[in-house]
């Protein structure tokens, strides 16, 4: 759960200013069956733990589906097999897929409530994490838990859902960013250093991380949280497991 830039390559990332935008217009810059490179986007390309959005381009009456995204000099959407592309210079409409976007926002913000708890309650950081829609997990540096501990999480993070606490977005230049404390809630630091504008995700009154995901707009959003597992990994580290309802 780090920051991201505004752009990757020669595409600019819409989904960074608006997590809720699901169709956009875009230009073909670059197109082959091992990616499709767009001068805009609002497909969440992955990135800290969340896999990328799915979806489809349309353009002359046909439709590629998008399965997948991978990242290099630039950001490319990868095509369905045997699935029409689209070539260098069309202009197509980009379709999310709407309901795994919101599965995955919801999934991701849980995740913060969850280390905002833990971070909170228990003194722990992260070091590890993992996440599909509606099911995630957390690595924390836990010496130990106390009995009980998996319900009285439950509980702990059930209770921020319910505060309906706001989930903001915005960015700060990097040393403002870092001046604030406790930014970074992982053991160690994966903001890269090329990063000069840092996206911050603010759970209002609970947690505040450096990210480069989408989220929902307050925690009500998230949904009841189930703490479905606790497992010790090793001597100092535990794995908490949790999953969402479809609503």
């Amino acid at each position: 759960m780090t920051a991201s830039d505004e752009r990757i390559g020669r595409t600019a990332r819409l989904e960074l200013s608006n997590q809720r935008l699901t169709e956009f217009e875009a230009l073909v810059l670059e197109a082959s069956p091992e990616g499709i490179v767009l001068d805009r986007s609002a497909f969440y390309p992955g990135g800290g733990g969340q896999p990328p959005d799915h979806g489809a381009l349309v353009f002359d009456g046909v439709m590629c589906r998008i399965v997948g995204a991978r990242k290099g000099d630039d950001l490319y959407l990868l095509p369905a097999e045997g699935d029409p592309i689209p070539g260098p210079g069309t202009r197509v409409r980009g379709v999310v897929d709407q309901g795994r976007r919101f599965e995955l926002m919801r999934t991701h913000s849980a995740l913060h409530v969850l280390s905002g708890v833990v971070f909170r309650d228990f003194g722990a950081l992260v070091t590890g994490g993992n996440m599909d829609p509606l099911s995630a997990r957390l690595d924390f540096n836990l010496e130990t838990v106390p009995e009980g501990f998996r319900d009285d999480l439950e509980r702990l993070c059930n209770q921020e859902v319910l505060a309906d606490r706001a989930i903001e977005v915005f960015s700060l230049p990097r040393q403002e960013a870092m001046e604030i404390p406790d930014i970074i809630r992982t053991a160690t630091n994966l903001l890269p250093p090329e990063i000069e504008v840092v996206r911050i995700v603010d759970i209002v009154g609970l947690d505040t991380q450096a990210d480069g995901g989408t989220h929902v707009a307050s925690t009500a959003q998230i949904g009841e949280l189930t703490v479905t597992k606790v497992e010790n990994k090793g001597k100092g580290f535990r794995r908490v497991r949790i999953s969402l309802p479809r609503l």
